[in-house]
């Protein structure tokens, strides 16, 4: 009878949610010959198979040598171990790499053949690995590193978007690895945070666009099907983690109802609905006092009941300890198991605790977990695993992927470096370079490929980097290369302690950098941070570096041009020294091609085209996103006894982005001035290239809601698109956009649009809609 209703059920959902005939992608589409061979597996498996299919570590638990914590070099998988955590725990999940250092192909794949090997053995089941492959395949040598996806997103392009993570799962599969924790989904709204430079940035529609482009990147279209090529996605952090209150690393965060939904569950709802991602990684914090870990609501009923989400929901690292030894919300590890279980967590990443495997069985077998939940995360699990064909070929030769860190893939991503890049200021047109410009290349960035990467590469916190790209050009060495050795010299004035912290700096040299700019005709100053990812890239302020500071003060006073040049995870404050900066650049973290890109953009030889996805902001206290609302923008002052000014000064606003020619918007035109929510307006303008250079343009379209129940944003993306002009050139940008897409969420957490005008953008022309129908909805997947 069970087996009768299941399959009704699976024939419900397939016909209901699968593709619709046109490749359109459903988010919730079972496969009826899957789901029959998962039912039969599960009929068959244990409690304690089950729980290991439950379970992931990480490999140096495996390796040989050390402990659990590292392992002998070169690296080896323990036989003895490995029988213990596959044959004894029958764990169904191993990631990372081991002692925290990037692995070749060859390595990777005898390593997971032995894995793979001995779980067939054991289970039948194959094993699935997960690795975090952020900006390509981090742990791999010899990948193909993109920019972060800051600079990912600065790039307003989804085609390349998508394409670089085509590349990366490509090069992910020719590591034997199936699975990504990628990619990162948290809206990051707080220049402070550690993780900024994993976001794509502080807006919802631009982390959506970009998240779910990346998500079909990896996967491909069939989410049932994610072969030869292809990966499973992991969307992470569900949910919130992005805007911790006190700007540090995995610290609580308070949310309001309406924004948790609208602004930071509206990226991870696309990504899943129209991208069709196949996991999601939760959030280590804690939103409005509860532990995300243990939140029924959050994982259960807005993502398994609200979406049909079918994947698998893991935690991150450690995190169920966690609710334990740091929230304190249970008085036991027993007690974290058994709330994470419960509200909805599939597998846990417990990466050296076996005591996961027998607490949860003591669980299960005390009726404290039903075997019910149990059953459902086992069929997630298993569902992935077939889904990306595991069972058939559960590991496979390097040399089936011959395009590895290939040619094609490298311009792939120097064109995203490229076009990641964004220039800021530009006072007399001082760029570009001429060809024969004398130049000092200066300050800690200059010649480093640790902080053109920054962390997730070839090591966690990418302080192995120079091991690992001295092939690539630092910008020191790419602009020897663009400008001639004898017209470039070198000389950092500060650098940083590479072996401390990221923070921390050697004894600064300022003077010898001054000295050095007598005899050159521009200064190109390389400012910003070193690498660092996660708690360990806390800071207590945002200002740059004081010997940084100082070196552009002193620089500026020789009277050379000063192009200053940004490379960093987070917008650092640069007041004191922007004013005597004769142009400023801002290359995020740009990948292995950033020294090369930016040399072509200071040349003239590629126009900039990247455009800020965030505010950069001016002061501390000034903290602040381009979608505020009207009462943080005070323009005047109040009257009477209570009379001040509030009004924000920022470094540079979210979108801008200059380039060495102009572009001009004329004829803005919608198809109807009077709509509803369930109409599409039709808003296009013509785009000119009113300059002398060839050059691309994102063009950002904007709404304002003017009058709304709750007080609006001030502006909202609605879309963009980025398109090439040859001078003189026009093009007619067209949006279809939905009525509904101009909704927001009021304080009971529901979607609401009102009767009253908004407000269009595009560019400097404006024109003003009207909503003719109010409607308020509930469902999440709008």
């Amino acid at each position: 009878m069970r087996k009768i209703c299941f399959f009704i059920l699976i024939l419900f959902l397939v016909g209901v949610s699968c593709d619709s005939g046109n490749g359109e992608l459903k988010h919730n589409c079972l496969d009826p010959e899957i789901e029959s061979k998962i039912d039969n597996i599960i009929s068959e498996l244990t409690l304690e198979e089950k729980i290991g299919q439950m379970s992931q570590f990480t490999i140096d638990l495996i390796g040989k040598g050390g402990n659990a914590y590292f392992s002998d070099e070169p690296f080896d998988i323990d036989l003895v171990m490995l029988d213990t955590v596959i044959g004894k725990h029958k764990v169904g999940s191993i990631l990372n790499t081991s002692n925290n250092r990037a692995r070749t192909t060859e390595v990777w794949e005898n390593s997971i053949r032995l894995i793979q090997e001995r779980a067939l053995q054991e289970t039948g089941i194959p094993v699935i690995y997960g690795i975090d492959a952020i900006h390509g395949v981090t742990y791999t040598a010899g990948a193909t590193f993109f920019p972060q996806e800051i600079g990912m997103a600065a790039t307003f392009n989804r085609e390349i978007v998508e394409r670089g993570a085509q590349i990366t799962a490509y090069e992910t599969r020719a590591s034997n690895i199936p699975w990504n924790f990628s990619p990162t989904m948290d809206v990051g709204r707080d220049a402070r945070w550690s993780r900024q430079w994993e976001s794509y940035g502080e807006d919802t529609y631009l982390n959506a666009q970009m998240g779910t482009a990346t998500v079909r990147g990896y996967q491909g279209s069939d989410r049932n099907s994610v072969r030869n090529s292809n990966i499973a996605a992991c969307l992470k952090h569900y949910l919130g983690y992005g805007v911790p209150v006190s700007g540090k690393d995995r610290t609580p965060a308070v949310i309001s109802e309406s924004e948790l939904r609208e602004k930071f569950y509206e990226p991870f709802r696309a990504a899943i609905v129209d991208g069709g991602a196949l996991s999601i990684m939760v959030n280590s914090g804690i939103i409005n006092g509860v532990s995300t870990h243990a939140d029924y609501r959050l994982l259960t009923e807005w993502i398994k009941e609200d979406l049909g989400f079918d994947g698998v929901i893991v935690t991150d690292w450690a995190d169920v300890q966690n609710l334990y030894t740091r929230d304190n919300i249970s008085k036991d590890y027993k007690g974290a198991v058994k709330a994470a279980i419960n509200a909805g967590i599939d597998m846990v990443m417990e990466p050296y605790n076996l005591a996961f495997c027998p607490a949860l069985k003591e669980l299960v077998e005390d009726g404290e977990v039903s075997t019910e939940r149990i059953d459902d995360a086992v069929r997630r699990v298993l569902r992935l695993k077939y889904r990306l064909g595991l069972f058939e070929k559960p590991y496979w030769p390097r040399a089936e992927f011959p395009d590895f860190g290939s040619n094609e893939h490298e311009a792939v991503a120097k064109s995203a470096a490229a076009e990641s890049i964004t220039l800021l200021k530009n006072e007399n047109t001082v760029l570009p370079l001429p060809s024969n410009a004398r130049i000092l290349v200066t300050g800690p960035n200059a010649n480093s490929m640790r902080t053109l990467n920054g962390g997730w590469s070839y090591s966690w916190q990418g302080e192995k980097t120079e091991d690992f790209a001295q092939q690539y050009n630092t910008i020191y060495e790419a602009l020897q290369n663009k400008f001639g050795t004898a017209n470039v010299k070198y000389e950092p004035g500060v650098t940083y302690k590479m072996d401390g912290q990221y923070f921390e700096e050697n004894t600064p040299e300022i003077q010898k950098a001054v000295t050095a700019a007598s005899g050159v005709d521009y200064i190109v100053l390389c400012v910003g941070e070193n690498s660092y990812c996660e708690t360990p890239g806390n800071l207590d302020e945002l200002t740059l570096s004081e010997n940084q500071t100082n070196l552009a003060l002193a620089l500026q006073k020789t009277g050379k041009p000063v192009i200053l040049v940004l490379n960093e995870g987070r917008p650092r404050l640069i007041r004191e020294i922007e004013p005597g900066s004769a142009a400023v650049v801002q290359t995020y973290l740009p990948g292995n091609f950033g020294g090369d890109a930016l040399s072509d953009i200071l040349s003239g030889d590629i126009n900039p085209s990247g455009k800020l996805p965030y505010t950069y902001p001016k002061y501390e206290q000034g903290l602040i996103t381009y979608d505020h609302k009207p009462s943080q923008n005070i323009a005047g002052k109040m009257e009477g006894a209570y009379d001040y000014g509030a009004q924000t000064s920022v470094q540079y606003p979210f979108g801008f982005g200059l380039s060495y020619t102009t572009f001009t918007y004329s004829n803005m035109i919608v198809d109807k001035t009077d709509f509803t929510s369930d109409d599409i307006v039709k808003v296009s303008v013509d785009v000119t290239n009113s300059g002398e250079v060839e050059g691309k343009e994102s063009v950002l379209l904007f709404s304002s809601d003017l009058v709304a129940s709750l007080s609006p944003d001030v502006r909202r993306l609605r879309g963009f698109e980025k398109i090439s002009l040859k001078p003189g050139e026009t093009k007619t940008v067209t949006f279809d956009l939905k009525g509904e897409d101009l909704a927001y969420v009021n304080e009971l957490g529901k979607w609401t649009i009102e009767e009253g005008e908004f407000m269009l953008q595009l560019g400097d022309q404006t024109t003003n809609i009207n909503c003719t129908k109010t409607k308020v909805w509930e469902t999440p997947n709008k």
